[in-house]
C-alpha cells in the first residue's frame, strides 16, 4: 500500500467500510466494489434502503442503522442520492468518503462534495477502490492510468 496516493491509503487503511448503492440484482458497480473490498480483507457493510440482504450478506437501510460506525463510505449511488448519503455520513461522524466515478458523472454531486469539504472531509472524487485493491485487473489498471492522467482520480 506504500505506492498508493495518500488519500486512498488513508481510506483503505481504516477499519470497516460501508458501500452505498449495492443492488439486489448484484449487477451494480457497488456490488463488485463490495466483494473486492471483502475479498481483500476489509470488513464491509452494504447500504441500500430497499434491501435487507444482498446475497448472503446483511444490508442496512442507512448509515444510522449500521452495527458500527464505518471508517469510510464508498458512494455508488445516483448523484441525487449521494447528497443524502453524505449528509448521513457527516452526521454519524464518518471521516472518509469516496465518490465512485469512471468516465461519466458517476456518483458525484457538487452539493455532496461541498458538504464533505464544509465538514472538514476531503473526499476522494472519482475512480473506485477496484483500481487500487488486491490484484487489480487489466481493465481497472488501464482506467486508473487514464483517469490519473486526466486528474479524475488521485495520483
Amino acid at each position: 500500500m506504500d505506492d498508493l496516493p495518500v488519500s486512498i491509503r488513508a481510506f483503505l487503511s481504516g477499519g470497516t467500510i460501508a458501500v452505498a448503492g449495492v443492488s439486489r440484482s448484484g449487477k451494480a458497480p457497488a456490488n463488485a466494489i463490495f466483494e473486492r473490498l471483502r475479498d481483500t480483507g476489509h470488513t464491509v457493510l452494504a447500504l441500500n434502503p430497499a434491501a435487507d440482504r444482498i446475497g448472503l450478506d446483511p444490508c442496512f437501510r442507512d448509515i444510522a442503522s449500521l452495527p458500527e460506525l464505518p471508517h469510510g463510505v464508498v458512494v455508488c449511488t445516483s448523484p441525487a442520492d449521494s447528497v443524502s448519503v453524505v449528509n448521513e455520513a457527516v452526521a454519524a461522524g464518518v471521516r472518509h468518503i469516496w465518490f465512485h466515478r469512471s468516465f461519466g458523472e458517476g456518483s458525484v454531486a457538487d452539493e455532496a462534495v461541498r458538504t464533505c469539504r464544509e465538514a472538514g472531509i476531503e473526499p476522494i472524487v472519482g475512480g473506485c477502490p477496484m483500481m487500487f485493491t488486491g490484484s487489480v485487473d487489466f481493465g481497472h489498471r488501464c482506467m486508473r492510468w487514464w483517469l490519473q492522467r486526466k486528474g479524475r482520480v488521485p495520483s
